[in-house]
């Protein structure tokens, strides 16, 4: 199988992604409440794919696929769980991209992502099936890893914000596990809107119960902004999960996260210079990152290249 159109549909997750965070980042520094944001972006996208699996054949016949997968337990329940971590890294960007800005916030997804895509990958369970861990794999991770702590170096100049550093850092860490599972529903099924929509779900199941407690807590927000883009989050997400559904199969969960990454450093300079934020720059440092983290994909694919080559 040819793998690179999918790692490209994995750099175009990493675009959508870090458009997705300035845009929940965004309403959520509106409203002034991340878990308020996180429903309304889910929800938005939820009821898209709902409407979607419902009105077309092809939804319906991936629907009864998965129902009949998980009556004969070849997917198993926790497997459609992978919107719980959805719900949280949305809440996440809702709550922290406003203090931490975009640069660092994507230092800690992608830190516990990496971390995260190697043990994933090693025990099998996204559906390219058990990688190793191999040198070649480290060495990727590692300098991926240190490339984006290089286009970002400039954000640490607020240690206040130290501690915001954890929340993302848990949700990227439950970024690979996420993929995986998806991918695992998206075979199950047959059709990526169906795992999409699965995904979607439950998150919704989680932000409901959250938002219940949150506005018992914290009230009614005294008014909603007017830009309409700002209610566009859910949209992101709709595209983020059905193509990593469908990429992760081919290119396995590390090479997926590292191509996430590059896109999420391409996305974020194609914001910096068209829809720049309030004070942002780009920076030299940002553009080399960007560049040694393409190049890190490149040196994870060579283990698996190599293994086919043998195989053939």
């Amino acid at each position: 199988m040819n793998r690179w159109p999918y790692g490209l549909l994995a750099v175009f997750v990493g675009v959508l992604l870090a458009s997705q965070g300035r845009v929940n980042g965004q309403l959520g520094a509106e409203l002034r409440d991340g878990v308020l944001a996180a429903i309304i972006s889910t929800g938005f996208g939820f009821v898209v794919l709902v409407t979607a699996v419902v009105c077309t054949p092809a939804g319906r016949r991936g629907a009864g696929r998965l129902a009949a997968s998980l009556r004969e337990r070849r997917l198993r329940w926790w497997e459609c769980l992978g919107g719980c971590v959805g719900a949280y890294m949305i809440f996440t960007q809702g709550v922290t991209i406003t203090a931490l800005g975009v640069a660092v916030f994507t230092v800690a997804t992608v830190s516990g992502q990496l971390v995260s895509s190697l043990f994933v990958d090693r025990a099998g369970i996204g559906p390219a099936g058990p990688q190793p861990i191999t040198a070649w794999r480290l060495l990727g991770a590692g300098m991926a890893v240190g490339a984006v702590v290089l286009a970002v170096q400039g954000q640490f100049a607020r240690p206040e914000n130290v501690w915001l550093f954890l929340l993302p850092a848990v949700a990227g860490f439950g970024l690979a596990w996420q993929s995986a599972v998806n991918g695992q529903v998206r075979d199950a099924s047959g059709n990526a809107v169906v795992a999409a929509m699965v995904n979607f779900g439950a998150s919704m199941v989680l932000l409901v119960v959250a938002t219940v407690v949150d506005l018992l807590l914290r009230g009614w927000p005294v008014a909603f902004p007017d830009e309409w883009w700002l209610y566009t989050g859910g949209a992101f997400g709709i595209f983020v999960i059905g193509i990593s559904a469908v990429a992760v199969r081919a290119v396995g969960v590390l090479l997926r996260s590292l191509c996430v990454v590059a896109g999420q450093l391409l996305g974020a300079i194609v914001l910096d210079v068209f829809v720049p934020a309030r004070g942002a720059e780009l920076r030299l440092t940002e553009v080399l990152g960007t560049v040694i983290t393409l190049f890190a994909v490149a040196v994870a694919a060579v283990p698996t290249r190599r293994k086919s080559a043998l195989r053939r």
